[in-house]
């Protein structure tokens, strides 16, 4: 069975209800729905919530929701692994067993279908643990700087400073949509941005984080910009 799981818990601070709040016309968790029933990649579209108005909103978009997560699974500091593998093993009790699992975050609105497709081929087609979502850095990282304590600026890589930026390693960063990962691997803890993850590289406009205010704002201007027109 290949799972698609999307995290969305109920207490998101910096953005109140973010994982439900409308963005463009939809509740953000109804895109990263849409994207995976679209992919035709998975038997079961899940959300793992703790929230019922979120449950009740996940159904209206199409996916189910089995089980209500844990509180102890449900707070600021729990990392995706853990809620991954609770609903792996869910799943598991149920007589279901899951081979290949993909996490969709909620908050991504840019996932496309044919990214998750592009994922399951690379992980496929690897043999690796995972396939990871990332984008490079608009700038090169290793002429990046740091604040001194007199309020002064300094080079991180001083021994850059001459170095032509065509001329340094590209550098890439976790595009925060999707990890696709075999069951094993997750059951495993197995690291996701590990030496077993391979890439699946998306354009650095069909990503932003979506943390505060001003990103949502960002995002909402980024998103409608791709959209053809007259829609």
């Amino acid at each position: 069975m290949r799972l698609a799981i999307i995290p969305a818990r109920g207490g998101s601070k910096r953005i109140p209800r973010k994982n439900v709040r409308p963005f463009c016309g939809k509740p953000m968790l109804a895109w990263s729905v849409e994207a995976a029933r679209a992919s035709a990649c998975f038997d079961r579209i899940v959300v793992s919530t703790d929230d019922p108005d979120i449950s009740q909103v996940a159904r209206g978009c199409g996916a189910e929701v089995p089980f209500i997560r844990p509180p102890s699974l449900s707070d600021d500091h729990t990392p995706t692994v853990p809620v991954i593998q609770h609903a792996i093993q869910w799943y598991a009790q149920q007589g279901m067993a899951a081979s290949y699992v993909c996490c969709i975050y909620a908050t991504a609105p840019f996932v496309t279908a044919e990214d998750l497709r592009r994922g399951f081929a690379a992980l496929n087609d690897s043999g690796s643990q995972f396939a990871v979502s990332v984008t490079t850095y608009a700038f090169p990282i290793q002429r990046a700087l740091r604040l001194t304590a007199a309020g002064r600026i300094r080079m991180v890589n001083p021994e850059n400073l001459n170095v032509r930026s065509q001329d340094l390693e590209e550098t890439y960063h976790d595009a925060g949509q999707f990890y696709w990962g075999r069951a094993a691997g997750w059951l495993a803890g197995a690291p996701l941005l590990g030496g077993e993850a391979v890439p699946v590289i998306l354009p650095r406009h069909r990503v932003q984080d979506i943390d505060t205010p001003e990103d949502w704002a960002r995002a909402e201007a980024m998103f409608k910009s791709l959209q053809p027109l007259g829609e």
